[in-house]
């Protein structure tokens, strides 16, 4: 299963949706009341609670929680966002597409965004800082607020791997002024397409939510406090809502199994030279949906990689600021890649090429993912084990990639 919500699917997502649709039957005559946005409704009041923030705005993908986060803090053309070069490429494209400009930063071997790096990259047009809490484990959360705090600039926290996640005891998602989520199949929790942000601000959830709802003020309304926008569509559907409703009630299951699965196999495969388990800022709030091993040696990496039959994370496109040749010409200054840009411009004031970042350049070519709870062959958790694993199949994992390290043959 790709994300381990998958492997929890059940009576009670079947419930809700039957649900949905047993409304929609009944009041299929009804004038003027589709019985919009219940469900909907439903889950935002569920995750504000169960996450502990003021404000939920369900959307119908983590992309647009974060071009719905951006605009709700204001960021637009001028600004500069701060995002690390470990990724997906929506946190990039949130920002381009908003007319920002985004400003990359290296990760360590948390493979979460470096603060002295980004302390760097800080310039007069930075807005806003964006961690991404990459394969379910929190960025430094204390030394990006603090600098953030220090430059008055906005945290939006990209939490569409962590859901469930925590810093400290914190939530992840709500450490910063904003923290968006995806729904989708790969996720901690999935409603198969989906996604929802969090914030404990009225203004900025007042023009996230007229943003991504025609420009209506929270909820439907004509009027209201706050500014006057032309708005999109990018609201959760029902059927989708009432899927991630159930799959959040079960959240502390999943993660209590992810996490023992992890922790089992971590101890089978236990110490071995030249690699070492990633750096974590705190390692009781990950999500355990990965096992993820540093080697001090790249070519290494890539034979364990190898006899395993996945990748190196370097070899993840999508996630490697390196591997978007679209990024890379937009660097360059060519504003068509990103079809709502101007066209001409200079070309930015940081490379976009690989090579522009080599400590993330490095950390990533010597990192292998194993699977504990997110199997991903694309992200590179294509080896390992699921939730559902015994403990046999557990230790046979285990044995595998202490014999790959060793280079010795499969047994």
């Amino acid at each position: 299963m790709p994300g381990p919500g998958y492997r929890f699917f059940g009576d009670e997502e079947r419930a809700n949706v039957m649900a949905v649709l047993d409304r929609w039957y009944a009041d299929r005559e009804a004038f003027d009341d589709p019985g919009e946005r219940e469900w909907v409704r439903r889950f935002e009041q569920a995750a504000a609670e169960r996450f502990g923030a003021a404000h939920c705005l369900g959307v119908n993908s983590g992309t647009s929680a974060l071009v719905a986060a951006l605009v709700g803090l204001g960021v637009g053309p001028g600004d500069e966002v701060v995002v690390p070069g470990y990724m997906f490429v929506a946190s990039i494209a949130a920002v381009l597409y908003c007319g920002a400009d985004v400003v990359l930063a290296e990760v360590d071997e948390s493979l979460t965004l470096d603060p002295v790096d980004v302390r760097a990259r800080i310039t007069p047009r930075t807005r806003a800082i964006m961690p991404v809490h990459m394969l379910g484990a929190p960025s430094d959360m204390a030394a990006l607020r603090a600098l953030a705090d220090e430059h008055g600039l906005h945290l939006l926290e990209d939490c569409a791997q962590s859901a469930g996640g925590t810093y400290r005891g914190r939530p992840l998602g709500t450490l910063g002024d904003v923290g968006t989520f995806s729904l989708n199949h790969y996720k901690v929790i999935t409603s198969l397409q989906g996604g929802f942000l969090l914030t404990d601000d009225p203004a900025v959830f007042q023009r996230a939510y007229s943003f991504h709802d025609q420009g209506w003020f929270p909820y439907r309304r004509d009027h209201g406090e706050g500014d006057l926008l032309l708005g999109m569509n990018l609201g959760l559907g029902e059927l989708h809502a009432a899927v991630a409703l159930a799959q959040l009630d079960k959240l502390d299951l999943i993660l209590d199994r992810v996490r023992d699965v992890k922790r089992r196999l971590t101890e089978a495969i236990g110490e071995l030279p030249g690699v070492r388990p990633r750096t974590s800022h705190d390692p009781a709030g990950e999500c355990g949906t990965t096992a993820v091993y540093v080697f001090d040696d790249a070519a290494h990496a890539q034979d364990v990689a190898d006899r395993l039959r996945t990748r190196t994370l370097l070899d993840s496109p999508t996630h490697y600021y390196g591997g978007l040749p679209a990024l890379t010409a937009f660097g360059r200054g060519d504003r068509s890649v990103v079809p709502s840009r101007a066209p001409g411009g200079r070309p930015a004031a940081h490379p976009f090429e690989a090579g522009a970042l080599p400590r993330t350049d490095s950390v990533l070519g010597r990192s292998v993912a194993l699977a504990t709870g997110v199997s991903d062959g694309y992200l590179g958790p294509g080896f390992g084990v699921h939730p559902g694993s015994s403990q046999a199949e557990i230790d046979r994992a285990a044995e595998a990639f202490r014999r790959a390290v060793k280079g010795e043959a499969p047994a």
